[in-house]
């Protein structure tokens, strides 16, 4: 049951509210939650209050206090949301329709503002390429403002800035591009056609390239090359593109034995064993990763094989439950 002194301040404060006096109105939604803190709805007001008054920092707070009333009272997360898009803080906004989302998944003003903080996260990432790209052609560095345009276009094809920024730099990087090609070996060559496939997701093309250039290596006995590194590792990202786990041990182990920490190698290889139900095997390179410097392996890497690891262990235990019955 509501708390009668608590709900007749909230009275006292609604009678603010609808006389447009806002900070009176906010001062009785805090008493009223002083007086019974556990009822939501008295600190969403006081954040409509703040949003009047265009105070979103104050209005994030009481947000966040209305929330911490109730957390599954779905509007608090919509008042949230609404501060943190007025102070330009978009991630957190995501966040906090997301955890809304998560307790009403039809809610149509969370489900709304999120395709419009979607969006707009989207132009800024845009907008941000395009300057980036700006400052990569005044510097001279041509591929670099190509790859960064074509980030861009991915983002959003046929904006104008874009095209009009890619018209410029598409035919000095293209000249540039025949100009590196020019001097490449034959191996060299067929590498950067299965990259060409493997870019236009034509995956079994890239495998017989990349192939063509590990033979070529062979014969030519460099094996063991920076050239035959790297396709090894590329053909491997194909194999694990179609699911062939056998191809990506076989050709991680190759990268392997040259660069036994090669951290991308490791990854795809126990993401493969694990795949085969190889889970000792996968296992352990999980560990070998884990056991490097973090700096090298980065966080997004090491919070992978974190993750695998805890899985694999559990599997492990439980194969060694079965063995044991």
């Amino acid at each position: 049951m509501p708390n009668p002194q608590a709900e007749a301040v909230k009275a006292e404060g609604n009678a603010f509210f609808k006389a447009g006096k806002f900070a009176e109105a906010i001062a009785k939604y805090d008493a009223a939650s002083e007086i019974d803190g556990t009822v939501p709805a008295y600190q969403s007001n006081a954040a409509a209050c703040w949003e009047k008054l265009g105070d979103y920092e104050n209005m994030e707070k009481a947000a966040r206090k209305c929330i911490a009333a109730d957390k599954n009272f779905v509007k608090g997360y919509f008042r949230l949301a609404t501060a943190l898009k007025n102070l330009n803080n978009l991630g957190a906004c995501i966040k906090a329709l997301e955890s809304g989302l998560a307790i009403q998944s039809s809610n149509p003003d969370l489900k709304k503002m999120k395709k419009e903080i979607t969006e707009l996260q989207r132009a800024e990432q845009v907008a941000s390429y395009c300057t980036k790209a700006e400052e990569q052609m005044q510097n001279g560095d041509i591929p670099a403002a190509y790859k960064t345009l074509e980030l861009a276009s991915r983002l959003d094809a046929g904006n104008p800035d874009i095209e009009r920024m890619m018209s410029k730099v598409k035919p000095k990087f293209e000249a540039l591009e025949a100009k590196r090609k020019s001097g490449l070996s034959q191996t060299a060559l067929f590498k950067e056609k299965g990259d060409e496939q493997y870019k236009s997701a034509n995956f079994e093309g890239a495998i017989e390239w990349y192939t063509k250039c590990i033979d070529a290596l062979r014969e030519e006995r460099q094996a063991e090359s920076p050239l035959a590194i790297k396709a090894y590792s590329n053909r491997a990202a194909c194999y694990k593109q179609i699911s062939n786990f056998d191809g990506v041990i076989g050709d991680c182990s190759a990268v392997l034995e040259v660069e036994p920490e090669n951290v991308k190698a490791l990854i795809r290889r126990a993401q493969a064993f694990e795949g085969v139900e190889r889970y000792r095997f996968s296992l352990q390179d999980c560990k070998t990763v884990l056991q490097m410097p973090y700096e090298k392996v980065g966080k997004a890497n090491f919070d992978l094989c974190n993750m695998m690891q805890h899985r694999l262990n559990r599997t492990v235990q439980q194969l060694k439950k079965m063995d044991s019955c």
